[in-house]
């Protein structure tokens, strides 16, 4: 608008001139700096001169190699460790319902995020949280085992956590914690009377009766067991004593 009253002024066109110029200036710019300059299309910004052009060169001497792709078996293969924690929305969903108090269905969770991730100390830590809350103290044990076989540093939350206080007034719990927490109570004690099971289950030798007194003896025997006045054990040891006399 200045140049226009100046030229009005002085009966010169300034401006008609001005824009003769920029008119050139836009009919000699060439495509690519013109759409980096005035159009949202092309953000690239236009590079020139013997630098980028011997770039360019090199470029095309790459794109001739053939490009190698990497096969993986499996799609956990390529996916770190941290990213696959992230990754796993069971365990952000279950500890959201946790929190509300929607024990049953924070339980499905965990336990969906340990089928993604089972070695996850906070999953198994989380879990046995709520099923301690919901008095299922054999799984929340088992679960608690798991957590410190795979590195829960923090062990004493386990004599602390608040929702943890059902599992330790459990008479099992004084022989988790003298193991250090990685022996379970329920499994142990399960293989010792599995065990207990199988020694006092072991097949008899029969030994041929010809007395009629011995075998009477052993069918009262054998009646007081079925009776419950006589435990296996108590069963065994007398028939021993009979057929040994």
């Amino acid at each position: 608008m200045i140049l226009f009253v100046a030229s009005l002024s002085i009966n010169f066109p300034i401006t008609t001139i001005i824009a003769f110029f920029q008119g050139l200036k836009f009919l000699m710019m060439s495509e690519k700096v013109f759409d980096y300059k005035y159009n949202s299309i092309h953000p690239t910004p236009v590079r020139t001169g013997p630098v980028y052009e011997r770039r360019k060169e090199q470029m095309k001497k790459n794109e001739q190699f053939p490009q190698i792709h990497y096969k993986y078996q499996d799609t956990k293969d390529r996916i770190s460790p941290q990213a696959r924690i992230k990754a796993n929305e069971f365990k952000n969903s279950g500890i959201k319902k946790y929190k509300d108090f929607d024990l049953e269905d924070a339980i499905d969770d965990f336990k969906k995020g340990l089928e993604i991730l089972p070695n996850d100390v906070a999953l198994h830590f989380n879990i046995a949280c709520a099923y301690s809350l919901t008095e299922k103290k054999e799984l929340a044990y088992d679960h608690l085992n798991k957590a410190v076989a795979y590195g829960l540093k923090d062990v004493e939350r386990i004599l602390t956590h608040d929702d943890l206080a059902y599992v330790r007034i459990q008479p099992e719990f004084d022989a988790f914690r003298a193991s250090g927490f990685k022996v379970n109570p329920f499994t142990h004690l399960q293989q010792t009377q599995e065990t207990d099971t199988s020694k006092v289950s072991e097949p008899q030798q029969e030994i041929p009766i010809a007395d009629e007194s011995l075998l009477a003896q052993l069918k009262k025997l054998s009646d007081l067991r079925n009776k419950g006045i006589l435990s296996e054990e108590e069963f065994i040891h007398e028939r021993k004593k009979i057929l040994n006399q």
